[in-house]
């Protein structure tokens, strides 16, 4: 498989080139924003390693241009910035993962392979999951109720996209972490319930229905409301 990696300090790109390559993975390496932009739209590539600070064009400008440009490859964020604010600007660009510097190279292998899985999975899936008249295009990352298209953050998407996969089944809060943000998350996992208040609120609230459920102490269940749940 082949990986990009858009990192503007040579050592720690080199590093991971030689890392990836030992790894089994194709690597290009670009060393700012404007030819990382260039390669990631003239290359199949199963994920993109992205720095957030690059000379020329920041990395959230190279995502969310890629996202504009119809590239779905999955991004994962690099950077030496600190705090949530800067997680979820990096998340709402339309980057899939997010790891802070300094990183351990074992644990960013895991979270690119939890990226390749997660792509594998959604190519395996018909392109389009159904809870009801709750519509997720899993190609096109977009979410319709009905007729009418919701807007989500990628992060908010991939939650909703498992919710869906486990159509009917209490999902707890724990595998929610491991599946969407990687089992080495170090983070607060309370972080699902500020996720799943988001999703309801767009997927329920805003069309009077009461699909996506809490199970005190268990987890989440997403079912099909006109079957009398919730």
């Amino acid at each position: 498989m082949r990986l990009l990696v858009v990192e503007d300090e040579s050592g720690i790109a080199e590093a991971l080139r030689r890392g990836f390559n030992a790894d089994g993975f194709v690597v290009d390496l670009a060393f700012d924003g404007p030819s990382g932009l260039e390669l990631a739209l003239t290359n199949d590539y199963a994920v993109i390693v992205l720095d957030l600070m690059l000379p020329a064009m920041s990395g959230y400008e190279v995502c969310s241009t890629l996202r504009r440009q119809g590239v779905h490859t999955p991004i994962l964020m690099l950077t030496a910035k600190d705090g949530e604010y800067d997680e979820l600007e990096g998340l709402e660009s339309g980057a899939d993962d997010y790891v802070k510097k300094p990183f351990r190279y074992p644990i960013l292998l895991s979270r690119v392979r939890a990226l390749i899985r997660r792509s594998a999975i959604v190519a395996s899936a018909g392109d389009v999951l159904e809870v009801g008249d709750l519509r997720f295009h899993c190609g096109a990352r977009r979410v319709f109720r009905g007729d009418t298209e919701i807007e989500l953050s990628p992060r908010a998407m991939a939650v909703l996209e498992y919710l869906m996969w486990q159509r009917d089944l209490v999902v707890p809060k724990s595998q929610i972490v491991d599946q969407v943000w990687g089992p080495e998350f170090a983070g607060d996992p309370n972080i699902v319930e500020v996720y799943v208040s988001r999703i309801r609120a767009a997927i329920d609230t805003a069309f009077d229905r009461s699909s996506l459920e809490t199970v005190r102490g268990v987890g989440y269940r997403l079912c099909d409301d006109s079957r009398g749940r919730g």
